[in-house]
């Protein structure tokens, strides 16, 4: 097969990417392949597909700004992403929200709408919240901040992620694109800028040129290859010397549906939905999310120091890390979870540019990289697929949805310009 551009992966980046480039380029054959059964199936799917433009980060906060206002547009247009605003509260105490307090201010002078909240009104809006653990020993012994202030962010909420991959899947098919899922990307095909027909090329004196793919059904040769595979990029790009400044790490998520936890869903003053904020607790970047339109709660937690570096075809959640590690710290906090147990879980993994936590989109002759969004991808999702179009276009800015503009060598690995998130609890 021969095509203009190939893509490898139909998670969100890899289907966001081929939809722009092929809008670009509607005369070109753009070609998705996939080894799973259909989109977003990977670690897209097993995303907690939440999304926020509190950042201190310009960077951060123009790629997720820009993605949040086309997932509105999407919605306009009658794609149903369940797209809900419920928003992000940070539960802090004082010593914590005093650590931050620079890069509130920074944030709220850049726009980003926040509410801030004293204990006693966080008592009064949820209900059986403990904020403080004075002769709790057990409570002592987990180092259980209290909670003293929180921090609201509006424009954040969630989506379905199989809804806003089916989205871009369809619009790309639309536009004539083509997707080939169970078809397994095996090894980059390299050759040479100038080639020559010398066997063995490319030679060292020669500018390397990757020319396609090989597939576990044949070679698939490409004009341009765009890698968008996630955790699995460095199966593809490692073997021929292309470093993707790319590290997975397992996430879990554990979901809880019990009648208990019907306070959280009928919560007033917080957003139009009336449940729970995505909630993180003051303790070990412990989250909750009250799914909206399910009435469940997706519980995980951000455990770097522990949890290895570690790439995983088939990651398996762990009961056990719920009872002993999470259930502790989240009866504590939120009572009403007292004996509550999963109802489902899962396990995915981040790929996690551990240098700066930003995106990277990067281009050889033949090539362009995007991936590395360490957990981010959905929220700067249609950013990214534009930037990369702009890369394959030879621009040296990208125009945004919203109309703001991104500078593409910015998220390139060699001539990057980033700056380093300060709002990180």
């Amino acid at each position: 097969m021969r095509c203009d551009i190939l893509v490898v992966g139909a998670g969100i980046l890899g289907l966001s990417s081929a939809y722009h480039l092929k809008a670009e380029n509607p005369r070109k054959r753009v070609v998705v392949i996939e080894r799973l059964r259909g989109p977003g199936e990977g670690n897209t799917a097993k995303s907690e597909a939440v999304f926020r433009n509190a950042f201190t980060s310009e960077t951060n906060r123009v790629l997720a700004s820009s993605s949040i206002e086309f997932f509105k547009h999407l919605e306009r247009e009658g794609y149903n992403l369940r797209l809900a605003f419920t928003g992000y509260l940070w539960l802090l105490s004082q010593e914590q929200f005093e650590g931050v307090g620079d890069a509130i201010r920074d944030m709220q002078r850049e726009g980003v709408r926040l509410t801030i909240y004293q204990r006693e009104e966080l008592e009064r809006m949820i209900p059986r919240l403990a904020t403080s653990f004075e002769g709790d020993e057990e409570a002592e012994l987990l180092g259980l901040p209290p909670i003293d202030v929180g921090l609201l962010a509006h424009n954040c909420g969630c989506l379905r992620a199989e809804a806003l991959t089916k989205a871009y899947e369809s619009m790309f098919l639309k536009l004539g694109g083509e997707i080939h899922y169970r078809v397994e990307a095996k090894r980059l095909i390299l050759g040479a800028v100038d080639e020559l027909g010398l066997p063995g090329e490319p030679h060292v004196w020669q500018e390397p040129r990757v020319r396609g793919v090989e597939t576990d059904r044949g070679v698939i040769e490409a004009e341009t290859t765009v890698v968008a595979a996630g955790v699995w990029a460095g199966r593809l790009l490692e073997p021929i010397g292309f470093d993707p400044c790319m590290r997975p790490k397992k996430r879990q998520i554990f979901v809880l549906s019990d009648e208990r936890l019907s306070v959280l869903f009928d919560i007033e003053g917080f957003n139009r939905h009336r449940v729970l904020p995505f909630t993180i607790l003051p303790k070990c970047s412990l989250y909750l999310k009250a799914e909206p339109y399910e009435k469940s709660v997706w519980v995980g937690c951000s455990d770097e120091i522990g949890r290895a570096f570690e790439l995983e075809d088939d990651p398996q959640p762990e009961l056990e890390y719920y009872k002993d590690d999470i259930y502790p710290i989240l009866m504590k906090y939120l009572p009403c979870f007292r004996d509550v147990r999963p109802v489902n879980m899962w396990a995915g993994q981040y790929a996690v540019n551990s240098f700066d936590g930003h995106p990277i989109v990067e281009s050889i002759p033949g090539l362009i990289y995007v991936g590395a969004a360490s957990g981010s991808g959905i929220m700067k999702s249609d950013a990214l697929g534009r930037i990369v179009a702009a890369l394959y276009a030879g621009r040296e800015w990208a125009e945004l949805f919203d109309g703001s503009r991104f500078r593409v060598s910015d998220l390139s690995i060699y001539r990057r310009r980033t700056e380093r998130e300060r709002f990180v609890i």
